[in-house]
């Protein structure tokens, strides 16, 4: 069998597997600080030889920010073969607060703990340990066969911990080049940190800054309390009016494109048994506070919210101010889902405010990020195939999910490339990504190794 080879040398590489995956980590490839420029551009080059070493044609191509990795491996009989392309970021989050890490993020250390063996440091988990289980699947079949089964397109960003703002003008001007027949990302979770998973559904982003603005400067309240509107008091009208007493968002057309849950997914989504009280209670809660008509998995997978982030106005210091506030501000942020357009809903939005206005109060609206929610049908025979791959790994057959938040690649490779990406990821809740003392399970990197191989071998029949 092609397979049970390829499975073998995983595991007995695992120890060579977990060295490469450390000096990896040690490369502080942070993003967001200029500082760490070099380092980025480090962790590129280090990708670069590392695929090279699998037979890649390779190169590190320049972005007015970090520079991408594109590899390509091409075997001899490849007209006959199927394309794949995997997406992954060398990238990681900065290391604050330092003093909260057990030692040095970058000094990157298997580490034992009562659960077992886990790689702690950072990027262990987000995205360099998940990124590095695909590269070593792919490592351990050209080991055993001399070559990969299908045509491969490795590709690589270091941006994504930063916004991406260079990845959908290279995506455009290199789109030919990322065309392929699968598009495979490792950058999510097992469900409650044991079923696999592939995403099928992403929430997308609205954020809007309202400022309400009354009187032309800050009046006492003993003397115009009572006679003078209060902008505090006309925003949280507007704020609390936002939901109804079922949870539903009162923003006219706020649900047009919102799609309902097929018989399958729902099936499968009922099958995994979802403990919504524990999962509250590990923050202090107890009753979920969305939408009633709807099941907590669906609250937070596949129905769009409207929250209020943060609240400004008055005098919030010691001691006491008698004033009433000339202005009054909140941050409100939606997330999005199925077709929902949200340009569209920003518009409405603005109107249901305006609309709520009294005659001497004005509104000045900040607008921020606005990207669309991302729903990637499982029709193609590539999504079952890559399912009963996973299932065979592990204990818990896999189940499409969704997912509260949002991974803007899988939308731009819908939007530019043309194909729906599968998202497949190891990580566990418990990872602390973009935390202190970031780490990834020993468990996850290995039958996340072999997953892939599985999967690969799925693919390519």
């Amino acid at each position: 069998m092609q397979l049970d080879p390829v499975l073998a040398q995983i595991d007995a590489d695992l120890g060579k597997s977990v060295d490469r995956l450390l000096e990896f980590l040690s490369i502080p490839s942070i993003s967001t600080d200029p500082a760490f420029k070099q380092a980025c551009d480090a962790a590129a080059d280090w990708l670069v030889s590392d695929i090279e070493s699998l037979g890649a044609i390779a190169e590190k191509r320049p972005t007015p920010g970090h520079p991408m990795v594109v590899g390509h491996i091409t075997p001899s009989n490849s007209d006959d073969l199927p394309h794949i392309l995997f997406y992954g970021h060398y990238d990681v989050q900065p290391i604050d607060p330092i003093e909260l890490w057990n030692r040095d993020p970058f000094d990157p250390q298997l580490d034992e703990t009562t659960k077992g063996k886990v790689i702690r440091g950072r990027g262990s988990a987000d995205d360099k340990g998940q990124l590095m289980t695909f590269v070593e699947a792919c490592r351990a079949w050209r080991a055993v066969h001399g070559k990969l089964p299908c045509k491969l397109t490795f590709f690589f960003e270091g941006e994504e911990e930063c916004g991406s703002p260079s990845l959908v003008p290279f995506m455009n001007e290199n789109k030919d080049e990322l065309t392929s027949d699968v598009i495979l990302i490792c950058d999510t979770t097992l469900f409650q940190s044991k079923t696999p998973t592939i995403v099928t559904r992403l929430r997308g982003m609205l954020k809007e800054e309202i400022t309400i603005i009354g009187p032309d400067k800050d009046l006492h309240s003993g003397l115009y309390g009572g006679l003078a509107i209060n902008p505090i008091r006309v925003l949280t009208k507007i704020l609390g009016s936002l939901h109804d007493e079922r949870g539903r968002i009162t923003i006219p057309n706020f649900y047009d494109g919102v799609m309902s849950l097929t018989n399958d997914v729902d099936t499968q989504w009922r099958a995994l048994k979802f403990d919504h009280t524990t999962f509250l209670s590990d923050v202090g809660l107890v009753i979920p506070a969305g939408e009633k008509e709807f099941s907590p998995l669906e609250m937070i997978w596949s129905r769009p919210t409207c929250e209020i982030n943060g609240i400004k106005g008055g005098y919030i210091g010691e001691g006491f101010k008698t004033v009433l506030p000339s202005q009054a501000s909140a941050k409100v942020s939606f997330r999005l889902v199925g077709n929902q357009d949200p340009l569209v809903i920003r518009e409405n939005f603005h109107e249901y405010v305006r609309n709520m206005l009294p005659y001497d109060c004005q509104v000045h609206f900040e607008d921020y990020e606005a990207s669309s929610g991302s729903v990637m049908s499982t029709d193609t025979p590539a999504f079952e195939a890559a399912r009963n791959a996973l299932s065979c790994e592990w204990p818990d057959e896999a189940a499409f999910i969704g997912c509260g938040g949002s991974i803007p690649i899988a939308g731009h490779f819908q939007d530019i490339v043309g194909v729906t990406p599968i998202l497949i990821g190891f990580g566990k809740d418990d990872d602390q990504i973009h935390s202190p003392n970031e780490k990834y399970d020993l468990e996850s990197f290995h039958k996340g190794t072999r997953s892939w191989a599985r999967v690969l071998n799925s693919l390519t029949q």
